[in-house]
């Protein structure tokens, strides 16, 4: 096993350690719901709606930003001890938007009877699914050694692969650079190859009619990459538009798949806002397994930028090795 510091494990693990810790305490909530009892319910409300989502983002300073999407809003009303009563939460898990909501709306048609478990402590809290997901506990199973193998394993192969350089190098000492280099440079192949993949999926998708709702420009300060650095002010592209398809109203805000354009530059992300004024008409193309996820441009934009920077750190690890 390499000799790295434990902090760089704990960093490593730290994220399959949160959704662990939360898979565990929706499992508690999921017992204690159990207990619930229930009562007959009817659907009232049935249909698509948008909502705000803070999402952690850990380019902005502040750490997090705000990002409309799609939700299934399913409101039933039910009565506890001859109080009538309404609530909107469909299931025990935490619904983050964007999935499944087409499928939940057919599911909860406006008039369909439902049976809702309330908590007895607080009956205007209730849920009409109290179960999660089938087989999650074995999908978190098969993820954690996964990912354990690939920290461990990677971290193995790596101080390995540092080790066999080292004797074949005119310069032992610059063997961990050019492996580290190396590494980077696969990695960041890898991501183009899976975003062009990605793109020449989304060619394929159904093409429907849609609707400029917003365009213009957001600014924040970006999280500076070092502790001394100062945080620059930074400009993203804002652009968002509604679609219809299969007969639900959808909102997206990502007009590519290369992400929203962000630059300090404030008129490099202005000429990307400029294609798509308010109220323009625009062709939308729809992930049909899941119709949350659209762009208007089906391609990869700047994967150039991804290729020339796995030819330069390519090109830096073998003058490394050539040159010591």
């Amino acid at each position: 096993m390499p000799d790295l510091p434990w902090f760089v494990y704990a960093m490593l693990l730290a994220p399959l350690g949160l959704i662990l810790v939360a898979a565990a305490y929706k499992s508690l909530q999921v017992r204690a719901a159990r207990e619930w009892p229930s009562t007959a319910g009817k659907v009232m409300v049935s249909k698509a709606e948008t909502r705000q989502v803070k999402v952690i983002d850990s380019d902005r300073a502040e750490g997090h930003r705000f990002e409309e999407r799609n939700f299934a809003d399913i409101v039933y009303e039910y009565s506890v001890a001859g109080r009538k009563l309404r609530n909107n939460r469909v299931s025990i898990g935490e619904d983050r938007g964007n999935f499944q909501v087409a499928e939940t709306i057919a599911k909860y048609p406006v008039g369909a009877a439902v049976t809702v478990y309330y908590d007895p402590l607080h009956p205007d809290q209730a849920v009409l699914e109290r179960d999660l997901p089938k087989g999650m506990w074995g999908c978190l199973g098969i993820g954690t050694a996964i990912v354990l193998a690939i920290v461990f394993g990677s971290a193995i192969g790596l101080h390995q692969l540092t080790e066999f350089a080292s004797k074949h190098l005119a310069n032992p000492k610059v063997s961990p650079f050019v492996v580290a280099m190396s590494a980077f440079g696969f990695l960041i192949a890898l991501f183009g190859l899976a975003l062009h993949r990605q793109a020449s999926l989304a060619r394929k998708w159904p093409v429907v009619p849609g609707t400029i709702k917003s365009s213009g420009l957001e600014q924040f300060m970006s999280a500076p990459s070092e502790p001394a650095e100062r945080s620059q002010l930074t400009f993203q592209s804002r652009v968002a538009f509604a679609y219809r398809f299969n007969g639900i109203d959808y909102v997206s805000q990502h007009a590519s798949l290369g992400g929203k354009v962000s630059s300090t530059s404030r008129g490099l992300v202005e000429r990307f806002a400029r294609k798509y004024p308010n109220g323009a008409k625009v062709k939308v193309y729809v992930n049909p397994l899941n119709p949350s996820e659209a762009v208007l441009e089906p391609r990869a934009s700047h994967i150039w930028i991804l290729w020339a920077s796995v030819t330069f750190i390519w090109g830096v690890a073998y003058y490394a090795a050539v040159h010591g």
